[in-house]
């Protein structure tokens, strides 16, 4: 079995990201861009702008360049994306309770990064590819200056199967696997967990 490798979107084509997206299905939808925009934004925005908007988040082709995400390949296909960088790049989590229910943080502080969406294409999921994505989010990040890193994972309800498309913002086991904690339960199912690089 192929050795799972992640590398930052910057050091990939275009066609790999798209690849790594998919052609059908929520993620080649959305094109990572609904953390990047209010409601109203967002469903007004058409596909050629969102993916217009991502590949210039990406810097894809242009290694070195600042880049939002990494991509997860098996061999040398393009299987995986995870969105990184810091939180404040989000405008839909300044908006939204879920990361500041009973906590004191400010929304600006750029030291503080969000891993905020996953995307694994059919037939290579249940493989680990998430959590290798989910432990390279938070290299990335430390590598990069980040104070700290943030994920907003749902928790399944008991007995519940999983939706493929419900859980893009990830499960706790993989948060867990690259070192974070929960820090606190916004809501029943939704966790925001959290390293802090010393």
């Amino acid at each position: 079995m192929d050795e799972i490798r992640v590398v930052t979107a910057d050091q990939v084509s275009w066609e790999q990201l798209q690849t790594a997206l998919g052609s059908r299905g929520e993620a080649a939808r959305c094109q990572c861009q609904w953390f990047h925009a209010r409601d109203r934004e967002f469903s007004s925005m058409p596909r050629e702008e969102r993916e217009a908007r991502l590949r210039e988040q990406t810097s894809c082709g242009h290694p070195g360049a600042p880049t939002s995400g990494l991509v997860a390949f098996l061999g040398e296909e393009p299987v995986g994306w995870c969105a990184v960088e810091p939180r404040s790049h989000y405008v839909r989590l300044a908006r939204t309770r879920i990361p500041w229910s009973g906590r004191d943080e400010d929304p600006a502080d750029d030291t503080v990064w969000a891993i905020v969406c996953f995307a694994v294409r059919v037939g290579f999921r249940r493989r680990g590819v998430s959590t290798a994505l989910a432990v390279a989010a938070v290299g990335h990040a430390e590598r990069n200056g980040a104070a700290a890193v943030e994920g907003y994972p749902k928790e399944l309800a008991p007995g519940k199967q999983e939706i493929w498309g419900e859980l893009f913002v990830g499960t706790p086991p993989m948060f867990e696997a690259a070192g974070m904690r929960v820090v606190s339960r916004p809501t029943l199912r939704r966790l925001v967990m959290r390293r802090d690089f010393a």
